[in-house]
């Protein structure tokens, strides 16, 4: 594996794959997984169906690290992007946090950050994968190498940030660790300044 994927491989503050809950439930998804690509699918279905979206559900409490959204079955998009990932490294395979600067709304202003994940996948290298939680409307997928994510961009302003970063955006965590409850960070969702020339 290339030395520049050992960032996706790490553990970390948010991240926190070594934790006693992460890392069984990590083992737990891998003990009858057929390969790689079904391992990946495994966590993947297992944070997009069986953790609620903390704001469909208006479920506390928010959720930050990938062990806490494990513990209390609940998280944003972004928290819920930390447990995945948290899932995916725990077995060896790299996984970054990606993000889509969507409208809050139908359409135009404000915006906010929505999280999602990138995958290494051997056959189809990075994969974008978007385990939010399906509803109405809403019917993200795995199915290497189409993406199926949550949503399409519907306005100019919005726009799929191609980074993909090894640890969470500081504009995430902030927001995720100042509010407790869900209605709050509701209120206050995170977002970044694109630059004037995009």
């Amino acid at each position: 594996m290339p030395d520049s994927l050992a960032p996706y491989l790490a553990p970390g503050q948010h991240i926190d794959f070594a934790h006693p809950l992460v890392a069984a439930k990590a083992a737990e998804l891998a003990a009858s997984a057929d390969g790689e690509i079904d391992l990946a699918r495994r966590c993947f279905e297992f944070v997009r169906d069986e953790i609620a979206h903390s704001w469909d559900y208006r479920r506390n409490p928010v959720t930050c690290k990938a062990s806490d959204v494990l513990l209390h079955g609940t998280g944003y998009c972004y928290a819920k992007s930390h447990l995945l990932a948290a899932l995916l490294r725990a077995n060896g395979i790299p996984a970054g946090l990606c993000y889509q600067r969507l409208s809050v709304g139908d359409q135009g202003a404000p915006y906010c950050l929505h999280g999602l994940n990138a995958v290494y996948l051997k056959d189809f290298g990075w994969y974008r994968i978007d385990a939010r939680g399906n509803k109405p409307g809403v019917a993200a997928d795995f199915c290497p190498p189409r993406e199926v994510l949550a949503f399409a961009l519907q306005s100019a302003n919005e726009r799929n940030l191609p980074e993909v970063h090894a640890v969470p955006l500081a504009v995430v965590t902030d927001v995720l660790e100042r509010y407790a409850d869900v209605a709050e960070v509701h209120d206050n969702l995170p977002d970044i300044e694109l630059p004037a020339n995009c």
